[in-house]
């Protein structure tokens, strides 16, 4: 042989051994068909163990059917594919609870039953703070406090804006679910990209969002009734327009690291940057996590000159909003008279 016909035939094998690997890759579904028929069609009955199976945005007949093969869950590609082609179902991105060595119909209508859907679904309600949040996620997701609060300081990895002072008011109030291979680091990363949507919703600037939620939740914190929420932004923006403190007892609260908005003269003299009875304008940043009510009063305070505001109904939440000082303590007479009638409230 010469060695012209030596190359030649060199560079007819190596093109030869490219097509066929591009067709492999190319056919995986029909080779499998192939091989399969084989080694037998199909699993019998429920199976055994248990494995986590995950439908991805966009998944196709044919991917998910390759996946069941592929993390032993059926035993025959063209039998589960077939079936798929024949009911012809809607499949839902998610996280399904299946069993290893189904029967392809059994995986079928497991994948198709809302109950073998396993996620984590956390209610996180308005104005909590990130203390009790992160004790929400722990408990409700099975991963640790400590791996919440670590991720809560990886502050590049789940995207907490560069002005923030920490995850406090980031982490948006709403109902969750949350994929069970989900980590600490993914799910604040979910609540805080769920802040930002919320801000775009409203139009907030992004060099504004800090203060928006900052004041959003003071007035979460500091008011009951949803018509009040606005009434209370008016007062403390009137009250930065006039140059006077907020004296805000919930920032104060904070401050100490309080349980109740109740505070005390000492609480009220400890200096740190929340309290509003010794530095004037909003504090350094948010207090709780404001939901979507607060945010628009924070950014529509309702038309008013009022400069104060009681509850005095601690029950009921009715509260009285004052322009005068004088009025604002007739107020606060009605205020410490109910709580006479009602001790035990703070």
């Amino acid at each position: 042989m010469s060695k012209f016909t030596r190359r030649r035939l060199v560079v007819v094998i190596a093109v030869a051994v490219v097509v066929l690997g591009t067709l492999t890759f190319a056919n995986r579904s029909a080779i499998r068909s192939s091989f399969d028929q084989l080694i037998g069609n199909d699993y019998q009955g429920e199976g055994y163990s248990s494995i986590l199976f995950e439908v991805q945005p966009g998944d196709t007949g044919e991917s998910i059917a390759n996946s069941l093969v592929d993390q032993g869950v059926v035993k025959n590609f063209r039998t589960i594919y077939k079936l798929i082609l024949d009911e012809n179902p809607k499949f839902y991105p998610g996280t399904y609870k299946l069993r290893l060595h189904m029967s392809s119909q059994a995986a079928l209508n497991a994948l198709l039953d809302p109950a073998s859907s396993v996620t984590n679904r956390v209610l996180i309600k308005e104005g909590l703070r990130a203390s009790v949040i992160l004790d929400v996620l722990a408990k409700s997701t099975g991963i640790s406090r400590s791996e919440f609060h670590d991720a809560a300081n990886q502050r590049e990895a789940i995207g907490l804006p560069a002005d923030a002072v920490s995850v406090e008011g980031y982490l948006f109030p709403a109902t969750y679910t949350f994929s069970p291979k989900a980590t600490a680091v993914s799910i604040l990363k979910t609540m805080i990209s769920r802040t930002q949507e919320e801000l775009d919703r409203f139009g907030v600037k992004d060099s504004d969002r800090h203060r928006v939620l900052t004041m959003a939740s003071v007035v979460q914190s500091e008011a009951r009734l949803e018509p009040d929420f606005y009434k209370v932004s008016r007062v403390f923006s009137n009250r930065i327009k006039a140059g006077m403190h907020l004296q805000s007892d919930a920032t104060v609260s904070y401050g100490v690291n309080g349980k109740t908005v109740s505070t005390s003269a000492a609480d009220r003299a400890n200096d740190n940057g929340f309290n509003t009875y010794l530095h004037p304008g909003l504090p350094v940043g948010p207090i709780s996590s404001p939901g979507a009510v607060a945010i628009d009063a924070a950014l529509n305070p309702a038309p008013g000159s009022w400069l104060f505001f009681c509850a005095i109904n601690l029950k009921t939440g009715e509260t009285v909003f004052s322009t005068t000082y004088a009025e604002h303590g007739r107020a606060v007479a009605l205020w410490r008279a109910w709580m006479k009638e009602n001790p035990g409230y703070e």
